[in-house]
């Protein structure tokens, strides 16, 4: 009960965010975004033309006007037709949402447990020629393009020029097998460019952790430094490593990878979101924008949740 309260509570003081984020996305969107109206007009368009297209759009109304109907919209999860295609902007967000998903959460997941696991065996050597050859790795893939990494895993797994062991483009996901095939080149290479950034992250807690008074207390009572590590310093440096990976999920559950997405034309709602901002779908910007706001919001109670739940001193007060 103490932890619904809570997170009710953490939500409402959160709205001011969300009026906040919409209303410059909404502020960008109206005066720098792509005008559509020549895209639903014949070659020499008459005035009266142009004037209902305008109108059918709404870009004849002011702009607290537009701005009031887009928060009843999303108050009330009418989130329009997409202007390019017609279809539900809700329908949208459900059918390409899970692919996004289903793309970026196996390296995500990976990228944190082997990040945190190098990071364990970093700390526990720091200092040795083991720690500096796992930083010099972490350095390395913090330093190359992302989009350079794509193009190299799918040259040597997904070309004739390489092993060509996997499909270059597409997105089957009938079988296990088929979803297997298609999801391994773009998830080794979110665990390559993500591993250096995690590493270099969950290390540097774990070290500061390890200078804390308890530890050295520990180590001079003999302590196992094994079992130190694991069970109390990895326990007690969990709340900055939890804090970065729940303030990250929002961004994979509506972003995805745009590009990954867009080089292997994997339809999911990072590229939707990059094709929607191309052409000015509004439509479609505003509801990922309003979408990734509360997922965010959402993020930020679900981690001050956490925090209890790793360490009951903590208080909701």
């Amino acid at each position: 009960m103490e932890t619904l309260q809570y997170a009710l509570r953490k939500f409402i003081y959160s709205i001011p965010l969300l009026f906040g984020v919409t209303l410059i996305a909404f502020t960008l969107m109206v005066y720098f975004g792509p005008d559509q109206t020549y895209q639903f007009l014949s070659k020499n368009p008459t005035p009266e033309e142009i004037e209902r297209v305008r109108s059918e759009l709404g870009y004849d109304q002011a702009f607290a006007v537009r701005y009031v109907q887009y928060l009843g919209d999303l108050a009330t999860l009418n989130l329009g037709n997409s202007n390019s295609s017609g279809e539900r902007v809700t329908q949208i967000l459900v059918k390409h949402i899970p692919v996004s998903v289903a793309l970026a959460l196996p390296g995500f997941i990976l990228s944190v447990v082997l990040g945190v696991s190098i990071a364990l065996i970093a700390a526990f050597y720091r200092g040795t020629w083991v720690d500096k050859g796992i930083m010099v790795f972490a350095v390395v893939g913090m330093s190359i393009s992302f989009l350079i990494v794509v193009i190299a895993f799918q040259i040597i797994f997904c070309s004739f020029y390489g092993l060509n062991w996997f499909p270059v483009q597409g997105w089957d996901v009938d079988s296990v097998g088929s979803y297997l095939s298609h999801v391994t080149v773009p998830t080794m290479a979110i665990v390559f460019v993500a591993l250096g950034y995690n590493t270099r992250f969950y290390r540097a807690v774990i070290v500061e952790e390890m200078n804390r008074d308890y530890v050295r207390t520990a180590r001079a009572f003999g302590a196992s430094p094994v079992k130190l590590l694991f069970k109390h310093v990895l326990k007690n440096a969990m709340i900055p490593i939890i804090t970065r990976v729940i303030i990250t999920l929002p961004f994979i559950v509506i972003g995805g990878n745009i590009i990954i997405e867009k080089y292997f034309s994997i339809p999911g709602i990072g590229q939707v979101t990059l094709e929607a901002i191309i052409s000015g779908d509004l439509p479609i910007v505003k509801a990922v924008v309003a979408l990734t706001a509360v997922l965010y919001v959402f993020a930020l109670i679900l981690t001050d949740i956490s925090y209890k739940m790793i360490d009951p001193r903590v208080s909701y007060k």
